[in-house]
C-alpha cells in the first residue's frame, strides 16, 4: 500500500485545467444543473475519457446516490482516479480506447441516464468524433442526456476568434510567471514522482504528445449528434472559449 496523496494529485490537476479554463467550475454546475434538470438527482453516469474522475467528484458531492462509470486509456490519469476513489462502490473505471468499435462492451452497463465529458473529445478528429456519437447515441437511454464541454471553435468568427485567444493567452502568461504549473511542466512532476513515473511513461508511449483534433463548431457538434439519434441538440453554456453542447434522446 503506498502513501501517495491521491487528493493532493486530483488537486493539482485542477489548478492546471483552470490556467487553461478559469470558468471550469462554472460550466461543471451548468452540466450537473442539466442532468438534474432531465434525470434527477440519483442518475447512473458514464464518465467519458474521465481522467482523474472531476466529473465524478463533482457529480457525488452534489448528488450522493449517483453512480459513475469512468473510463479512460489514459494510465497515468486513471492511476490517480482509483487512488483517489478507493473504496467508494459507486464509482466504477474501465481502461478502454473511445476509438476501438468495441469499447462499449467493457462497460458494466448497457444504458446510462447521462453521458458526461469535459476538456476530452477536441483529440478526436471528425470521423471518429462522428462514430463515437454513434455509439453514444445506443447508450443514452430515452430522455437521457449527453453533454460534452470543450473547445469548440467557430469559424465563421475569425476576429473574435483571434481577440479572445490574445486576451486569454496574455491572461494565462501572467499567471505562469505567478507559478501556475501548465500541461507540460504538470506531466513532468508526474514522471518524476515514484508511483507515477511508470504509467506516466506508458501514458507517453500510447498517445504521444498532447495533440488536437479538428475542433469543430457547437453547431456542428449539435448536427453530428442529431444525425446519431438524439431528438434534440444544442449549446447550453459558454464562455468566450469554450462551450458546453447538450443532446437529449
Amino acid at each position: 500500500m503506498n502513501n501517495t496523496d491521491w487528493a493532493a494529485w486530483q488537486q493539482s490537476w485542477d489548478r492546471q485545467q483552470e490556467w487553461y479554463m478559469p470558468d471550469r467550475e462554472e460550466r461543471f454546475r451548468v452540466m450537473l444543473d442539466m442532468v438534474e434538470a432531465f434525470v434527477g438527482p440519483k442518475p447512473r453516469v458514464l464518465d467519458l475519457a474521465c481522467g482523474t474522475g472531476s466529473i465524478t467528484d463533482r457529480l457525488l458531492k452534489r448528488f450522493p446516490e449517483a453512480t459513475s462509470t469512468g473510463v479512460d486509456l489514459d494510465p497515468a490519469l486513471l492511476t490517480i482516479a482509483e487512488g483517489y476513489f478507493a473504496g467508494d462502490e459507486r464509482v466504477t473505471f474501465v481502461t478502454a480506447d473511445l476509438k476501438d468499435p468495441a469499447w462499449t462492451e467493457l462497460l458494466p452497463h448497457d444504458t446510462y441516464d447521462a453521458v458526461l465529458t469535459a476538456t476530452a473529445l477536441h483529440w478526436l478528429h471528425t470521423e471518429p468524433l462522428t462514430a463515437l456519437y454513434g455509439r453514444l447515441g445506443a447508450l443514452v437511454r430515452e430522455g437521457g442526456v449527453f453533454m460534452n464541454a470543450d473547445h469548440m471553435i467557430d469559424e465563421t468568427t475569425p476576429r473574435i476568434n483571434a481577440a479572445e485567444r490574445a486576451h486569454r493567452h496574455a491572461a494565462m502568461d501572467r499567471a505562469k510567471e505567478a507559478g501556475a504549473l501548465d500541461w507540460a511542466d504538470w506531466w513532468a512532476l508526474a514522471a518524476k514522482d515514484p508511483v507515477l513515473a511508470e504509467p506516466t511513461a506508458r501514458r507517453y508511449e500510447i498517445y504521444g504528445e498532447h495533440a488536437d483534433g479538428d475542433m469543430p463548431s457547437a453547431r456542428r457538434h449539435a448536427e453530428i449528434l442529431r444525425a446519431s439519434g438524439f431528438g434534440e441538440a444544442r449549446a447550453v453554456w459558454a464562455s468566450p472559449s469554450d462551450t458546453m453542447v447538450l443532446a437529449v434522446k
